[in-house]
């Protein structure tokens, strides 16, 4: 089980976390393998990204979009990679599978890019990684956190943690730190990370002593949750488990409050987004959720990619552009090392990332192909996310 390191000692070790963010229900059949080809071998090199722009989940996709843009932009200052500039070709999902696996069938038989860093939900990521195995074409997601999207093949990776580690860190936080013994789950029941959350924190609660009273679910584009809320009400837990998106948790926690209910809320990185405060209204005060990076982690690396990034776009980044800048680098180093510049090359170069020094804390891809790297607890305090604890593999 995760080990909980209190609040100073995570700081002393300047660790912090990365993590996911959420995504839309099972894929659909996979995608009709475009033709294979190379990528490009003069001109620029071409990275591929993919996600929700617009639609409910867009302020998620446009922010990891930006940190991956920040990176590229950063790799071009210091002259690019094996002396060729890089450019990125973003297409818009709208948060829809169908526009998923549209989006990677252009990325890989029409720009023929290098790699695809996304997609940026894990139900997203599941639909489109066997045309990227198929083609070749190596795939990292930055936030697409359910233990499956990695399982689809040697050319899969992500710069997250997955959904059974980031479930068990909160149980284990629920049930130590905040000395829970009776918690209710709502979750989304046509949200692949949704689900994966609540199966990882109900195992977890339960092998640590506690109690599951309630275990209600929704789905995505609902707009009424008193229905459940009140199911869950009647159990009398003593917190709630969202483990949903930012979209639905923000207005589900209003109604909540709504209804007289006063438990502490607790979540996951779905909720990582500007926007979940505007829904609330002021309903998430005294939550907690686990989350992939805490901007007042003092971690150098940390602080340096806070830094320029304010300087960049005048604005503080959110945990999800921090997935997506390292997501870029990680690629984009395995990219300078590989030789030739060919899909195996670039997939032997990402399996064989060691200790990479990334915004959301040092990473080593493992054979699975997804990261070792810590999580984090935030808390929300006065509209305000505040660093709680840190939580290590």
């Amino acid at each position: 089980m995760p080990r909980l390191i209190p609040l100073l000692a995570a700081l002393a070790l300047g660790t912090l976390a990365c993590e996911r963010k959420a995504p839309p229900a099972a894929p659909p059949e996979a995608a009709p393998v475009p033709q294979q080809q190379a990528a490009s071998q003069t001109g620029p090199i071409l990275l591929g990204t993919l996600g929700s722009l617009t639609g409910s989940e867009a302020s998620f996709g446009t922010v990891v979009r930006d940190g991956i843009q920040f990176a590229i932009e950063e790799v071009n200052a210091k002259g690019g990679v094996k002396g060729r500039k890089v450019e990125l070709r973003s297409y818009d999902t709208q948060g829809r599978i169908e526009e998923s696996v549209a989006a990677a069938q252009r990325l890989i038989g029409q720009d023929r890019v290098a790699v695809i860093l996304g997609d940026v939900t894990s139900s997203g990521s599941l639909a489109i990684a066997d045309a990227a195995q198929a083609a070749r074409v190596p795939m990292v997601t930055p936030s697409a956190t359910h233990p499956d999207v990695t399982k689809k093949g040697d050319y899969i990776f992500r710069t997250c943690f997955i959904d059974p580690f980031q479930g068990g860190a909160m149980a284990r936080f629920a049930r130590e730190t905040l000395k829970l013994d009776r918690v209710a789950v709502l979750h989304d029941a046509k949200n692949a990370s949704s689900m994966g959350l609540s199966g990882a924190f109900t195992d977890a609660f339960k092998a640590l002593g506690g109690t599951v009273v309630a275990a209600e679910s929704y789905s995505k584009g609902d707009t009424d949750y008193r229905g459940p809320l009140l199911a869950v009400r009647r159990a009398k837990p003593q917190a709630l488990y969202l483990p949903g998106f930012y979209s639905e948790v923000g207005v589900i926690a209003r109604q909540a409050r709504e209804l007289g209910m006063t438990q502490p809320l607790l979540g996951g990185d779905g909720w990582e987004s500007d926007r979940i405060f505007e829904l609330a209204g002021g309903a998430l005060e005294g939550a907690y959720y686990s989350s992939h990076y805490a901007e007042d982690n003092p971690a150098p690396e940390l602080q340096r990619f806070v830094a320029a990034f304010r300087a960049r776009y005048g604005r503080s980044p959110e945990a999800a552009s921090a997935l997506g800048y390292d997501a870029a680098k990680v690629a984009l180093a395995a990219i300078e090392k590989a030789e030739p510049l060919s899909g195996p090359a670039i997939r032997d170069a990402l399996a064989a990332t060691k200790d990479f020094p990334g915004a959301t804390g040092t990473l080593t891809l493992d054979a699975n192909r997804n990261p070792v790297k810590p999580a984090v607890i935030l808390t929300i305090r006065d509209g305000r996310r505040k660093f709680a604890a840190a939580v290590t593999p």
